[in-house]
């Protein structure tokens, strides 16, 4: 079917406003998919970024719903649902222009949504909302919007894939099903998805079991380049690394990023955590870019992610640094590149983050990879390679998870009363969630609900196999309200230094739970510190002597690089191995490479470095089907090729296995490519510790001693906060954690931490196949012995870690952190406000504050300063409350400090948790002993953090 011929197939209003919304010609998409929507069929759209997935499928449902008008019935038509609020903002801006032209009523409904519009939402119900899963739970059980619902007949799903992946499509998918009961006509549903492998399940999961789907599947239409970049020190470089107070490594890279910003209008940075976000961003500020860049990220703040989204988009900004935040379709105007730093881990994530470039249809989607070291390259081509080949990870749901179905059959007790076992089994085997769940698993959740939680939310009657809705409906209610999110809240650690008191930074929960053992050394700010103690909410450290077998901070939030990707690299790794051996040259082995993957042989050369002094010296090259074994002082060094999950699960086996040799625990770590035991063994002997896996119950030996595993721990408090068993605030650091787990062992909140520990973080079935290729010979374990120092491949591990993540020498410490705090304070953004008219309020960069201040309305000199815009109109509005009294007040003393001290008294006030009081200190303070402005500023907000925390643990 031709594009005309299915723009005859819409309506005539619809027809009339294609050219005004840019829609003619159709996308190829919309040509594939709205044809199938109209004929009712249910449809899962997988298509790249950019290519108009929304209006494929909302043009179809309004061409149909238009159709029906005779006139509209009361009550909800269609319900879009997104995974992110920030998403609702971009569409609501879309579809009230859709609904303007076709008289069509939308509204938003999520968690901010003031309480005047929820009633009139209630009281007149918009035809089309758009919401989020958590929300979509409320409505199911208000009174009157559940009413509402009832002529629901379409159903869209953005973002699919994202929220699949997780327990939030766990929820969705009974959530889908609750709302299919309460419709009067059967529900329709699209789901609209990016590029994913394996599209049917994902399509199959959100339509349930028993019906049927189709997925229009479109490929890549516009053409997607992708480069991958591994910068080399120039003697430019050197000197920049100086001043940025880096290696030259690090310094070529962000030169290289630099110049690619420079180069382009509109970029997006993405990396794979928040910290080298920040850290990034810090190396820009101090490099004093013409092209202006800034932090986006999913722990700051919604006004600073909501400037950099429309800095991006207005042209103020030259390009956003920014985490999975910004994967998603959240709109930043026309990007022409997307620079990935560090390898994307994942074919499929590196699709999505390219795809946001070339926003347009026709457009060239264009992406860089800015490679780190050897190992990052050698991935990053193979992910490169496999994107482009359409070979993508498949979206893989948590099973049948027990929290969620603890929370879904409350929402089922709220909607009726009395259920008997063989009805709630039917109604939640029809959402894909649980198609095999079996009656003994509901029994034990039902059970849990009734007898263990306290106070109980259900009336179990296991003989009569009925359950129904407790005495006291009050606290249903309560636990349902109270566990809508399947999100788990991540706690932060202040991470305080022994010797001084100071506090260093903060670590994430991740971090604490899986390394969080006293004596590993972890790189932070710039230096290496050995871990003393983790208590009361705080980790005690010292500095460290060196960075051997140092980890960065940020390892619990990286995404784990998959098992076929990493033997893919191992293969890459084999293929150079025997052309070397086969007598050529590391040229002529980079060349011939080089043209099969698609990158400069002056980048492979350099990356195949390392495996060049393998083979010149004899050793082995640990590849896909070789893994090798050395030991070198206290540590034993298994290289393997096996990704992330599989070689975590043998690092745990290996592990438990050493340690009850050896009488005592010991610390082991790995990455993709390697596992690292921090012991003094000889390599034949650890082998055999690796070797003899093959005979063992995995799934057993994963379980004893669990309950000492920090990793499992954290596991198990996200689950006992989902099922409501501990409270929302509890942490890690808590000694009530340990008697908890105590306490729940044998019930199904322990299986379900079981389970999600092993869903989530490790690969039981692929490591049994590794073991058994292992045992049959098809891997090979060759034992290397001994070294005086540790073999080229396994440097990067224990070695090098000061170029990989950016070690700042101990003697320029200090300067270092200096100069990056000015450049920051420069560059803070800071709302300005006049308190003579109440009606001047911008948003500038203190670097841009000119003084006298003015006001644009008025003309007055009254200029103050405000925390936020709505600080601002807070004040305006509502002027009698107490809050807006205390903020006019702060603003009027920023005045006085603002007109005193200019610039500076801007730069005081940009500090984090800098009150007025202390501000108008540090003024004095500097005026009167000429101490350094930014060493005051910095003191100041170090105490303030450290106040904060103390308060944080005294509320505990």
């Amino acid at each position: 079917m031709d594009e005309a011929e299915v723009r005859e197939m819409l309506v005539g209003p619809i027809r009339a406003v294609l050219g005004e919304a840019g829609l003619i010609p159709l996308t190829d998409p919309q040509i594939r998919a709205i044809p199938e929507i109209l004929k009712g069929s249910n449809v899962l759209l997988v298509a790249p970024t950019g290519t108009g997935k929304t209006e494929a499928a909302l043009l179809p449902i309004f061409s149909k719903l238009l159709e029906e008008k005779t006139p509209f019935k009361p009550g909800i038509k269609v319900v879009y649902i997104t995974p992110l609020r920030s998403l609702n903002r971009d569409l609501l801006d879309r579809l009230s222009w859709w609904g303007s032209k076709l008289d069509i009523r939308v509204a938003v409904r999520h968690g901010d949504t003031d309480q005047r519009e929820r009633t009139a939402q209630a009281a007149s119900p918009p035809d089309l909302v758009v919401t989020t899963p958590e929300t979509l739970q409320i409505i199911l059980t208000g009174r009157l919007l559940r009413q509402a619902l009832r002529t629901v007949k379409w159903v869209v799903v953005d973002e699919i894939h994202e929220l699949a992946s997780d327990k939030r499509g766990s929820q969705l998918s009974v959530g889908l099903e609750r709302l299919r009961s309460v419709a009067v006509s059967d529900i329709q549903i699209i789901g609209l998805s990016a590029t994913v492998g394996k599209p049917e399940e994902l399509a199959r999961y959100m339509v349930g079991e028993a019906r049927s789907f189709s997925v229009v599947e479109v490929p890549v239409p516009r053409e997607m380049k992708i480069v991958v970049e591994f910068p080399k020190p120039s003697s430019e470089d050197i000197l920049l690394a100086e001043k940025i107070a880096a290696h030259p490594e690090v310094a070529a890279r962000v030169r290289k990023i630099a110049d690619l910003i420079a180069g382009h209008k509109a970029v997006l940075l993405f990396t794979n955590t928040r910290a080298t976000a920040e850290t990034l961003g810090n190396k820009f500020l101090v490099l004093g870019l013409d092209t202006p860049v800034k932090v986006h990220h999913g722990s700051l703040g919604k006004g600073t992610r909501v400037a950099a989204e429309s800095g991006l988009k207005s042209g103020g900004l030259r390009g956003v640094i920014c985490t999975s935040s910004l994967e998603l379709g959240i709109d930043v105007g026309l990007v022409d590149l997307v620079i990935q730093y560090g390898s994307p881990r994942e074919a499929v994530r590196l699709m999505q983050r390219v795809g946001r470039s070339g926003h347009k249809i026709g457009w060239t989607a264009e992406g860089v990879i800015v490679a780190i070291d050897s190992d990052d390259f050698l991935e990053s081509i193979v992910i490169k390679t496999r994107a482009l080949s359409g070979m993508l990870e498949p979206v893989q749901p948590p099973p049948k998870p027990y929290d969620v179905l603890a929370h879904q059959l409350a929402g089922l007790l709220l909607e009726r009363g009395r259920w008997s076992y063989e009805d709630a089994l039917s109604f939640l085997r029809s959402s894909s969630a649980y198609a095999s769940l079996q009656e003994e698993e509901l029994q034990e959740v039902l059970e849990f609900l009734s007898s263990k939680l306290v106070p109980p939310v259900v009336n179990n009657q296991r003989t009569s196999r009925i359950f129904t809705r407790p005495r006291g409906i009050r606290q249903l209610y309560e636990y349902y309200f109270n566990n809508l999110s399947t999100i788990p809240e991540v706690k932060q650690y202040a991470v305080v230094n022994e010797d001084s008191s100071e506090i260093v930074g903060t670590l994430d929960e991740e971090f604490v739970a899986e390394k969080g053992v006293a004596g590993i050394k972890f790189v932070m700010a710039g230096r290496v510190w050995n871990l003393i103690q983790v208590y009361e909410g705080r980790v005690l450290v010292k500095p460290a002597d060196d960075a051997i077998g140092a980890v960065p901070f940020w390892v619990g939030e990286e995404i784990p690089v998959p098992f076929e990707v990493a033997q893919q690299v191992g293969a890459l790794r084999s293929s150079a191995s025997s052309l070397l051996k086969e007598g050529k040259s590391l040229r002529e082995t980079s060349d011939i490479l080089s043209s099969k993957y698609g990158v400069s042989a002056e980048a492979l050369e350099m990356a195949l470095s390392e495996l060049f002094e393998t083979v010149a010296s004899g050793l082995p090259v640990p590849s896909d089907k070789l893994v090798t074994v050395e030991s070198w002082g206290e540590f034993v060094i298994f290289q393997c090729c096996f990704g992330d999950k599989v070689n975590r699960t043998l690092a745990r086996l290996i592990g438990s296995s050493m340690s009850s040799e050896l009488g005592a625990t010991i610390q082991v770590d790995h990455d993709p490519y390697r596992i690292v035991a921090r012991c003094r063994m000889p390599a034949g002997a650890a082998a055999s510790h690796l070797i003899k896996l093959a005979n063992i119950d995995i799934g057993s030996a994963l379980r004893i001693g669990v309950e000492n595993l920090g990793l499992f721990r954290r596991r198990l408090l996200h689950v006992a906060k989902r099922f409501g068993v501990i409270a929302k605030d509890a942490d890690l650091s808590s000694t009530s954690i340990t008697q908890t787990a105590k306490a729940l062992e044998g019930t199904i909140v322990y299986e379900e931490a079981l389970k999600e520990l092993i869903y989530m973080d490790y690969d039981v079935d692929k490591t049994k196949e590794v073991l058994g290729m292992i045992s049959s010979g098809s891997i090979s374990v060759e034992i290397v012995g001994e070294r005086s120092e540790p073999t080229p491949l396994a440097r990067p591990a224990i070695l090098e870690v000061g170029r990989k993540i950016d070690l700042i020498p101990p003697e320029k410490a200090q300067r270092t952190l200096l100069g990056f705090a000015r450049a920051r304070l420069l560059n803070e953004e800071i709302v300005l406000f006049c308190t003579n008219c109440k009606k001047f309020v911008v948003r500038l960069p203190v670097r841009e504050i000119k003084i006298p201040l003015k006001c644009l309305d008025c003309g007055s000199n009254q200029v103050g300063v405000l925390p936020s815009e709505e600080d601002a109109r807070t004040i305006r509005y509502r002027p009698g409350l107490r809050r807006s009294r205390a903020m006019m007040n702060k603003a009027i003393r920023s005045c006085t400090l603002l007109s005193k001290y200019g610039q500076d008294a801007a730069m005081v006030l940009a500090g984090r948790g800098i009150t007025i009081r202390m501000a108008e200190k540090i003024l004095e303070e500097k005026e009167k002993f000429g101490k350094d402005l930014v060493e005051l500023i910095v003191e100041a907000e170090r105490k303030s953090m450290s106040r904060m925390w103390a308060v944080g643990k005294r509320k505990e």
